[in-house]
């Protein structure tokens, strides 16, 4: 069965309102329905664009700003939960960082036609976002969303570097991981599209980044951005030699538009030239200080 995807290469854009985020949000939403999306995947930290409304003071002081956004997340939820309905559509938003107690996690919520159905949070935080924003990695939960076409899971950016969340995903149904990323320099992204093609080798599946991409002076967060779309697979018969199903130019603003078969998976993992996802059930994965939970979700 196919599913078309659309990938985010999203700015990080001022706002003067609320209504015209939300007015913007839309535009993009209904760009890829236009163009037939199914699935669409924005990129971490995205929401970061509502801080826009706060004051000069709150936008200034990093750890503060996010605890005032908190306040913006029921509406967040609200415009991507009518967006996903009225389209009957799935959305991977832009992750969102929540605050639970005396904790903050970076959490990508996920829509469909019933609304807000789930979300993954990010496990490992890079050095940044733990020293100096202070993001804190979440319980270990991880979400399969399953569909009519299959079943995917959320690596957020610096998890997909890592095989832990997506070979546990991929063992419990998922033949697509999709990967929210924010990242400021060339080497960043390059880390995080290096990750993503190793889960696509290891576990005989799609993997589809969404970046933020251009500047956003005012934001001492994600003031600067680097980043561009793509999807890859895992190099065998019937997919692309070199494992890349598709890419934009880095920095552009617009969607990566892809339409993936995943008979293609099934055939591979089961008479592949190798068998990474086979052999790679044999091999034992996990934390050494806390278990790794598992629910599923049906979209």
């Amino acid at each position: 069965m196919n599913l078309k995807i659309a990938s985010a290469q999203y700015p990080i854009r001022f706002h003067k309102s609320f209504s015209n985020w939300q007015n913007h949000t839309q535009k993009w939403v209904e760009n890829a329905v236009k163009q037939d999306a199914q699935l669409l995947v924005f990129p971490e930290y995205g929401s970061m664009e509502l801080v826009s409304l706060l004051s000069d003071e709150i936008r200034a002081d990093i750890r503060w700003q996010v605890r005032v956004l908190n306040t913006f997340k029921d509406g967040f939820c609200s415009v991507y939960a009518d967006l996903a309905k009225k389209y009957n559509i799935t959305i991977v938003a832009p992750s969102f960082p929540v605050i639970e107690g005396n904790f903050i996690f970076n959490r990508a919520f996920v829509f469909s036609s019933k609304g807000l159905v789930g979300f993954q949070d990010k496990f490992f935080m890079t050095r940044f976002e733990n020293e100096v924003w202070g993001i804190h990695s979440a319980p270990k939960k991880l979400t399969l969303f399953e569909g009519a076409w299959g079943s995917f899971g959320i690596q957020i950016c610096y998890d997909v570097e890592f095989g832990l969340g997506s070979q546990l995903l991929c063992s419990a149904g998922a033949s697509l991981i999709v990967s929210p990323s924010c990242t400021e320099t060339i080497r960043g992204a390059t880390r995080v599209h290096v990750g993503a093609r190793a889960r696509a080798l290891e576990n005989q599946c799609y993997v589809v980044v969404s970046q933020t991409v251009g500047n956003a002076a005012w934001s001492p967060a994600v003031d600067i951005n680097y980043g561009f779309a793509a999807a890859y697979c895992t190099p065998d018969k019937n997919l692309p030699e070199e494992g890349i199903i598709a890419s934009n130019s880095p920095q552009n603003e617009e969607w990566l538009m892809v339409d993936l078969d995943f008979d293609k998976i099934r055939n591979v993992r089961a008479d592949g030239q190798v068998l990474n996802f086979k052999d790679i059930q044999n091999t034992h994965i996990g934390l050494i200080s806390e278990s790794v939970e598992i629910q599923k979700v049906s979209l």
